[in-house]
């Protein structure tokens, strides 16, 4: 499909079609960047046994693919605050649940004239 527009834009500008065929086959290429994650090495020796838990991107200090951001905090502390946010919300939505207006009035009360029909109905002033 874009080689097919590129063709027409060249034959409108009134190119020969040179350009058509260059910018299709870079469209064809991403745009002449190549691939999203740089080159595809095949392997040609076995690899180490923890090979996929290491995130090895071609730069000089490949990093641990599971991320221990705060080392620090244990699994009890971060369990804590996972119960307390959950609880948070529970808590949230039970007071949405509780404080529900529309499931107390399910109708809309109606407005008269004059003062909402105060004399009419038998209030006396």
């Amino acid at each position: 499909m874009a080689g097919r527009l590129t063709a027409m834009g060249s034959r409108v500008l009134g190119g020969h079609g040179a350009a058509a065929r260059a910018a299709a086959s870079a469209l064809r290429n991403r745009a002449g960047m190549g691939l999203p994650a740089g080159r595809h090495i095949v392997p040609n020796k076995p690899l180490p046994e923890n090979d996929e838990l290491v995130w090895d991107n071609g730069t000089p200090f490949p990093e641990p693919c599971i991320d221990r951001l705060a080392p620090h905090i244990g699994k009890y502390e971060a369990l804590a605050w996972l119960c307390g946010g959950l609880s948070f919300f529970a808590v949230l939505g039970l007071a949405a649940v509780v404080n529900d207006k529309a499931s107390k009035i399910p109708y809309t009360p109606k407005v008269y004239p004059f003062d909402n029909l105060r004399v009419e109905l038998g209030d006396r002033p």
